[in-house]
This record gives structure tokens, C-alpha cells and sequence, in this order.
């Protein structure tokens, strides 16, 4: 007996809902491991006989450079190693990115006091988890203005480059608030189109499993960015 089309199409969407919810759990899951694994890092190595290694009396030394370059190279290898990369081992790369990037982070335990980076990490998830749901729910199409919003980034990383020069606190200002706009946008752009991938994969195969992990990589660096224009914007506690 053949089954009806309705009841056909019901199975069919069936297995699509439970794929895509598979999909976005082991993303969020993924980067909320790797946010993790950032945290007790910096937590762990924030301190000053730690943070001497990096920096020195007349600025970064040369393992400062090193952490603060080898997260840009993790990145660099996810990408371009996808296609050659098992799905272990480029969560094993992940791992690595997500401690490398705590090392690079643990400064800021010196630079604000521990109860100004807990409430800005507590808004930061929250604004993050707002726009995240409004990413998955919306019918509106993000494409376009993840376009403008990556352009925005490009923008940003050149004002902060010139900065570096000039040193100044009104221009940072401005970038961090410029930053925290973008990513926020970013975040439901990232999520909508995660959510449109795990529409169109089978969740469990090797393929669906790497670009799960991508997506994680993707959010985990909206988060992070987040936080630290957030941390610039309300660090008020900055420690003397």
C-alpha cells in the first residue's frame, strides 16, 4: 500500500526538523565548549607572573607575538584544511583555537576587575542568545546585511589599525561601539544562515559534522568580539 502524499510529506519534514535540530545543538554545544575552554584559560594564566611572559617591560615579547598571532593561524588552517581534515580532527584544531585564544585573552584579569568581566560576559550572553533566537525565527533574509556587516568589519580593522598610531580613547570609543553593533548584527546573520545549512544536510555524515564545527568557529568569534567591545565600552572598574 502506498502511503498518502500528505502523510509522506509529514515524514520527510519530520526528518528535517530532527536533522536541523541536531545541527544547531552540536554548534551551540561546540561553541560553548570552545567558550569554555577560553575561560579557564584566561582565568588560569591571567596572572602577573603569566602575563611577564607575554609582555614585557618594553612591551610584547616574542611568545606575546607568538600567542597573539596563532589564533589568526588555527583559523587559517580550519579553513583551508576542511576538505583534508577529518571531522576529529578539526575539532581537535577547534579545541586548540579555543585555548590559544584564552592565552590571548588572559590579560584582560588584569586590566579589569574580576566582577566588571563576569557582568559584562552575563550581558553579553544575553545579547547574544536575543539575537541568536532572532537569527533562527525571523523570515526575513539577513543576506544583504551580512554583506554590509562584513564590510562594517573590514572598516573597523583598519580604523583600528591607524589607532594603534594614534592612541586615542574617543576613537576606540567609537570603534567599540561601531563593534558592538556589527556583531550583533552578525550573530543573527551567522545563526540564519546555520540554520538554513542545517536545513540542507544530513546530520551524521562527515560533511554535516565539519561544517557543525565551522558554524560553532563562526559564532564563537561573534561572541568574542561581543564581549570584548562590550568590556572596552563598560569596563568603568579598569583596575589602576
Amino acid at each position: 500500500m502506498n502511503t498518502p502524499d500528505f502523510q509522506r510529506n509529514f515524514t520527510v519534514d519530520e526528518v528535517s526538523s530532527s536533522s536541523l535540530r541536531a545541527f544547531m545543538n552540536r554548534v551551540f554545544g561546540m561553541m560553548s565548549l570552545a567558550l569554555v575552554i577560553s575561560g579557564v584559560v584566561a582565568y588560569k594564566m591571567g596572572t602577573p607572573e603569566m602575563i611577564s611572559y607575554l609582555i614585557g617591560p618594553t612591551g610584547m615579547t616574542g611568545l606575546g607575538w607568538l600567542v597573539m598571532l596563532s589564533p589568526l593561524a588555527f583559523i587559517l588552517v580550519m579553513n583551508f584544511g576542511i576538505n583534508k581534515l577529518s571531522p576529529t580532527a578539526l575539532n581537535l584544531v577547534f579545541v586548540g583555537f579555543a585555548a590559544v585564544m584564552g592565552l590571548s585573552m588572559s590579560s584582560i584579569f588584569l586590566v579589569y576587575d574580576f566582577g566588571t568581566i563576569t557582568k559584562v560576559f552575563f550581558i553579553t550572553a544575553g545579547l547574544f542568545g536575543f539575537m541568536a533566537f532572532l537569527g533562527f525565527t525571523t523570515s526575513t533574509d539577513l543576506s544583504k546585511m551580512g554583506a554590509i556587516l562584513m564590510m562594517a568589519v573590514f572598516g573597523m580593522v583598519i580604523a583600528s589599525v591607524v589607532n594603534w598610531f594614534m592612541n586615542s580613547a574617543q576613537l576606540d570609543y567609537i570603534i567599540s561601539c561601531v563593534g558592538v553593533l556589527v556583531f550583533t548584527g552578525l550573530t543573527a546573520y551567522d545563526v540564519q544562515k546555520l540554520k538554513r545549512i542545517g536545513m540542507g544536510v544530513e546530520y551524521g555524515d562527515a560533511n554535516s559534522m565539519k561544517l557543525a564545527t565551522m558554524g560553532a568557529l563562526n559564532l564563537y568569534l561573534d561572541f568574542i568580539n561581543l564581549f570584548m567591545f562590550l568590556l572596552r565600552i563598560f569596563g568603568g572598574n579598569n583596575r589602576d
